[in-house]
């Protein structure tokens, strides 16, 4: 009578009773799991963030074996040499130079200085011009076209090629 399950048919509310409390007790235990939960949410970084990033590099082989996700700048130590990769792997060279800022002393010398190159220019037309004389010794004057030789400028002259020292004062009588 104790073990048979079905002497207890008629009486079954009080066991029906205490398995809905159980059940309750279950999905309040289950609300409170869901509303104390955190979410977990993981992230994969795949490739880097720094789109911006530079790099050194001693030749161009080690910038072919660099793997770059975006086109990336590679500067030698000496920063004189510029490589650019880019994702497809190509790779592009540029020679860096200084940029010095000048300032208005800085072009006036410049300036004086192709003045001053100009001038020995025509000096030296001028004394090669010198050397030329006709078949009886005496000097030529000569209408030609010279060239400056640093700044290509066309020079000339319809003057006697020699160079005549003219005292600069008269006698008085």
């Amino acid at each position: 009578m104790y073990n048979n399950p079905y002497a207890n048919i008629y009486n079954t509310q009080p066991s029906l009773d205490r398995i809905n409390e159980q059940i309750n007790q279950l999905e309040n235990m289950k609300k409170q799991m869901q509303n104390n939960t955190p979410a977990i949410n993981q992230t994969f970084q795949l490739a880097p963030t720094n789109n911006h990033t530079m790099r050194y590099a001693d030749t161009i082989d080690d910038v072919s074996k660099e793997m770059v996700y975006f086109d990336t700048p590679f500067f030698s130590k000496d920063m004189s040499v510029l490589w650019i990769k880019n994702i497809k792997g190509d790779i592009k060279s540029y020679e860096l130079n200084e940029i010095v800022p000048k300032d208005s002393k800085d072009f006036e010398i410049e300036y004086l200085k192709n003045q001053i190159e100009e001038l020995k220019g025509m000096i030296k037309n001028d004394a090669n011009d010198a050397n030329v004389k006709n078949d009886d010794g005496e000097q030529v004057a000569t209408n030609t076209s010279k060239y400056d030789e640093r700044t290509r400028n066309e020079f000339k002259s319809d003057k006697s090629s020699s160079i005549q020292k003219v005292s600069g004062s008269k006698k008085k009588q």
